[in-house]
C-alpha cells in the first residue's frame, strides 16, 4: 500500500474500509509473487518425486522468496514481453544456477501457476470470513435469547405492522447467517482446488506420470485434486463470488436494519460509537450510522464484481483469456470487500444499543390491526371484519371502537410464536455450532 495510489481502496487514509490486513497482505503484490513461487516450489517437489526433476533443483526453487527478486525488473520484463509470467522467469535466472532455473515451471502454464495460487488465497479469505461470520452468529444468538420476549413492532413496506420482539429480528438473521457458514463450508472442496493441465489442459507435457504429478502438486499445496483440467470451467470462482455476494447481501440487511431503527424519530437501536469518531462537522448533534451504511455499500460492490465472475463462466473452447483475466481484478475486490463486511459487522453487533423501552413504546403507539381484524372476524367474518376496520381508519377512528369491550380488552400486543420460533433457532445453531467446535 503506498500512498500515492490511484484506488482509493489502497489509500493509506481510506484503505481500512475496503480490505482486511490479513486478505490485502494475499493480494498485495509481494503476497502474490511469493504464493506464485510456493506453486512453482509444490510443482517441482511433485516433479522430483515422479522423476521429472532433480531433488537437488527442487530444493533450490522451495527455497525462493519474493524478498529477493527486484520486483521493478519483473514489471519491467513482464512488459517488455507482453507475457503474464516470463517476466517472473527471466528474473529467476538471477537468482538461480542454470541448472536449476530451466527445472522451473516445467511443463506448466500461466493458468496452472495463477489458478492454483488462486485457490490457496481464497483459503486465507475463507477463513477470516468463515471466523468473523461465526462471531456474527454468536452475537446475534446472544442477542436473540437477551431480548427473547422484547416486544417490538414489525414493519412492512417500511411502515409499523403486527408486534414481533427484537429476540426473533435477531434469530431471523442468525438463522440466515447460519445458512452463509454451512454455504462456505460445503464449498471449500469445490473452490480449492488445484489446476495443472499445461496449454490445453491434457498434461501432455508432465509425462507418463502425468496424473501422479499432478495429485502429488494439489497435495502439496493441501488443495483438491481436479480429476480434469478447468481452464474455461470457470465456475469454481463464480459460485465463491455469488457466495461471498450473498453474505454481503445478508450482512447488509443487518446494516440497513440498524440503519432505519437508529433514526431519532424511531430510536431503538444505536450502533457503538469509537472514541473521538465525529458524525458530522457542521451538524454536531448528529450519531450517524457509519458501520450500517458502510455495510450495504460494501455489498453493492461485491455484487457488481460478483456479476463479473459469473460473466467469467462463458468462455470459448479450452482457454480464453477474457475470462480469467478478469478475475484477477474481480476476485480481489470480492475477497478485500467481503472480509471488511464480515469484520464491520462483529464491530456492529459487539456493542449494538438496544433500547427496549423505545421499542415497547413505539410499539404502544399503534393499534394491532391484526388482532382487531382477528377478534371482529368471529363477529363479521373475515371480508366484513376488514372492510370495517378500514373504513374506520379513513374515518379517524380507533379499531376498538369497533370491537366489544371484551373484544377490546383483549388488544394487547400479541407477537404468537416469536417467542417459540427464537427458542428452536437458537438451540439448532447451538447444537450446529457445537458440532463445529467437536470436529
Amino acid at each position: 500500500m503506498t500512498g500515492g495510489s490511484a484506488r482509493i481502496a489502497d489509500s493509506a487514509m481510506y484503505a481500512h474500509l475496503w480490505g482486511t490486513p490479513a486478505v490485502r497482505a494475499v493480494f498485495a503484490e509481494q503476497g502474490r509473487l511469493q504464493g506464485w513461487l510456493d506453486v512453482l516450489a509444490a510443482l517441482a517437489r511433485a516433479q522430483a518425486a515422479h522423476g521429472t526433476v532433480p531433488d537437488p533443483a527442487a530444493e533450490r526453487i522451495g527455497a525462493l522468496r519474493a524478498a529477493d527478486l527486484d520486483l521493478e525488473r519483473v514489471a519491467a520484463e513482464t512488459r517488455a514481453t507482453g507475457h503474464s509470467t516470463l517476466g517472473l522467469i527471466r528474473v529467476l535466472a538471477d537468482v538461480l544456477p542454470p541448472e536449476v532455473h530451466r527445472q522451473v515451471y516445467v511443463g506448466a502454464t500461466v493458468q496452472d501457476l495463477t489458478d492454483t495460487w488462486t485457490s490457496t488465497a481464497l483459503r486465507t479469505v475463507l477463513d477470516e470470513v468463515g471466523r468473523d461470520l461465526r462471531r456474527v452468529e454468536e452475537l446475534l444468538l446472544d442477542l436473540a435469547v437477551e431480548h427473547r420476549d422484547t416486544l417490538q413492532a414489525g414493519r412492512t413496506h417500511g411502515q409499523p405492522g403486527a408486534p414481533i420482539t427484537f429476540g426473533w429480528k435477531a434469530a431471523t438473521w442468525a438463522d440466515e447467517v447460519r445458512r452463509h457458514l454451512d454455504r462456505l463450508r460445503e464449498g471449500r472442496p469445490r473452490w480449492l482446488t488445484g489446476q495443472l493441465g499445461g496449454g490445453v489442459g491434457t498434461l501432455a507435457a508432465q509425462g507418463p506420470d502425468a496424473l501422479l504429478v499432478r495429485a502429488r502438486f494439489c497435495a502439496e499445496l493441501g488443495l483438491a485434486d481436479p480429476g480434469i483440467s478447468w481452464l474455461t470451467a470457470r465456475d469454481r470462482v463464480a459460485e465463491v463470488g455469488a457466495v461471498l455476494a450473498m453474505v454481503t447481501g445478508t450482512l447488509a440487511r443487518i446494516g440497513n436494519d440498524v440503519y432505519e431503527l437508529q433514526r431519532p424519530e424511531i430510536g431503538e437501536l444505536r450502533e457503538p460509537t469509537a472514541p473521538g469518531a465525529v458524525g458530522s462537522i457542521t451538524m454536531p448533534h448528529k450519531r450517524n450510522p457509519e458501520r450500517s451504511e458502510h455495510l450495504d455499500t460494501l455489498a453493492r460492490l461485491v455484487r457488481a464484481n460478483a456479476g463479473v465472475l459469473m460473466e467469467g463462466m462463458v468462455g470459448a473452447h479450452e482457454r480464453d483469456g477474457r475470462s480469467w483475466k478478469a478475475e484477477w481484478v474481480a476476485l480481489p475486490e470480492v475477497c478485500l470487500l467481503s472480509a471488511t463486511a464480515a469484520a464491520m459487522a462483529v464491530a456492529l453487533l459487539e456493542d449494538l444499543e438496544v433500547d427496549a423501552g423505545a421499542m415497547r413504546a413505539n410499539l404502544e403507539a399503534l393499534v394491532s390491526s391484526e388482532q382487531a381484524l382477528t377478534l371482529l372476524t368471529g363477529r363479521l367474518g373475515k371480508h366484513e371484519a376488514q372492510a370495517a376496520l378500514q373504513a374506520s381508519l379513513a374515518a379517524g377512528q380507533r379499531f376498538s371502537d369497533l370491537l366489544t369491550a371484551d373484544e377490546a380488552a383483549q388488544l394487547q400486543p400479541d407477537p404468537g410464536q416469536a417467542g417459540a420460533m427464537v427458542d428452536l433457532v437458537v438451540a439448532r445453531l447451538r447444537t450446529a455450532r457445537t458440532a463445529e467446535d467437536d470436529a
